[in-house]
């Protein structure tokens, strides 16, 4: 049995062809800073893989230790409602310092996304909702840190910042 509880769906940001022989789902916080150190190499894993990798991010914002995760999470499901997700997501992690709300507004708009529909969304109680349903699920699956990945619904427990973390990935089927 697969330790990622809940499979990959319709409901999940993926970046890549849906039917790339490597799934890696990312269990992520926008404010850890383990997350952020792993933003560039989970780019690199995707340069290097290209049509083999399925990528997908899922929200694990610890709010106790990171007050700006849930807020920072909920701005890229907004973003997401105008196509946006992997732009806030990236934009997100490139700033990952400055994630309070006025900062949130103004990746919104160098996004180019509608702003008042950015602010509307980003206060709509079913976007948090989808981001806590992402945490919960993590739970399910045993998440307990971030960045936590999954490949090809197996929990991988080695060290994603070595070079054994790609040759792994490029060796699952």
């Amino acid at each position: 049995m697969p330790d990622l509880r809940i499979p990959v769906s319709d409901r999940d940001h993926i970046l890549g062809s849906p039917d790339a022989t490597i799934e890696l789902v990312e269990y992520g916080d926008y404010q850890c800073p383990y997350c952020g150190a792993a933003y560039p190499i989970v780019k690199r894993i995707q340069d290097e893989l290209g049509s083999r990798l399925k990528f997908v991010f899922r929200n694990f914002p610890l709010r106790k230790i990171h007050p700006q995760a849930l807020m920072a999470a909920v701005a890229s499901e907004a973003a997401s409602l105008q196509g946006k997700y992997w732009e806030m997501h990236d934009m997100l992690f490139e700033n990952q310092k400055r994630l309070n709300y006025s900062s949130i507004i103004n990746y919104a708009e160098h996004l180019g996304l509608d702003i008042i529909r950015f602010k509307l969304d980003v206060a709509d109680i079913n976007l948090e909702k989808k981001a806590l349903s992402d945490f919960e699920s993590g739970l399910r699956s045993g998440v307990n840190a971030t960045p936590t990945f999954f490949v090809n619904g197996n929990k991988y427990l080695q060290d994603w910042k070595a070079p054994e973390f790609i040759q792994f990935l490029e060796q699952a089927k």
